[in-house]
């Protein structure tokens, strides 16, 4: 039987800090001692195989910007973009169940964001109680 989708994603970005590393690198590039400062308490060990993990699945691309000490700047692939719904979703859960954590909210007007699935084939939003959700 061929692995689920949700455990092929867990296998990639589904331990402690890759989310975390992840989000991290949606502004743009960053400096190994940036994102040290960014996703805190992440040991240096723990974020260099991170770093390194993510660049062997293809989310992260490391380039050079010093030779004496060698040293990389990380932007993410477009694979590594396309996580960006997935954690504003997880980012979203976490805040509706934490009463201190601050919900995410539209920049415009400030009204509280909603996630939703929508098929723009039948162009109408998909509910939980239909069954036409497939995988």
């Amino acid at each position: 039987m061929p692995e689920s989708p949700l455990h092929i994603a867990l296998s990639k970005v589904g331990d402690r800090w890759t989310l975390l590393v992840i989000e991290a690198l949606l502004d743009g590039a960053a400096r190994f001692g940036d994102l040290e400062g960014t996703v805190a308490g992440i040991a240096p060990n723990t974020l260099s195989s991170r770093l390194k993990a993510l660049e062997a699945d293809g989310l992260v691309v490391a380039t050079p910007y010093s030779e004496r000490p060698l040293r990389y700047e990380y932007t993410l692939t477009a694979a590594g973009k396309d996580l960006a719904g997935a954690i504003r979703m997880l980012t979203a859960w976490g805040a509706e169940h934490n009463a201190d954590a601050e919900v995410p909210r539209h920049g415009l007007c400030g009204t509280p964001l909603e996630v939703r699935w929508y098929c723009p084939t039948c162009d109408r939003e998909a509910t939980e109680d239909e069954e036409a959700w497939e995988f």
